[in-house]
């Protein structure tokens, strides 16, 4: 069973599409300007989308962990490489 939302003060309604889209009204997505992504959760039957904001950095970080790589690790190396090239 669906339960529908009533909102207590006035909203602007986003309409979803037949191809599972839906647009934001430039009223509300105007504070999140500089937002491309957002992460999409439900929770309590509504569905609440959260600004996030990816860096280059974090698909590296994400293949680090993955290979079990940790910051002692990465700064050994770093420590290791340049002490390689100041001897050269």
């Amino acid at each position: 069973m669906i339960t529908y939302f009533e909102p207590k003060e006035p909203s602007v309604l986003a309409r979803l599409t037949s191809r599972n889209r839906i647009t934001l009204p430039k009223a509300v997505i105007a504070e999140f300007a500089d937002s491309v992504y957002f992460d999409v959760k439900k929770e309590n039957g509504r569905i609440v989308l959260t600004p996030v904001r990816l860096t280059r950095a974090d698909p590296v970080r994400a293949k680090l962990s993955e290979l079990g790589i940790t910051e002692a690790d990465v700064a050994g190396a770093v420590a290791w490489a340049r002490r390689a090239r100041e001897s050269s």
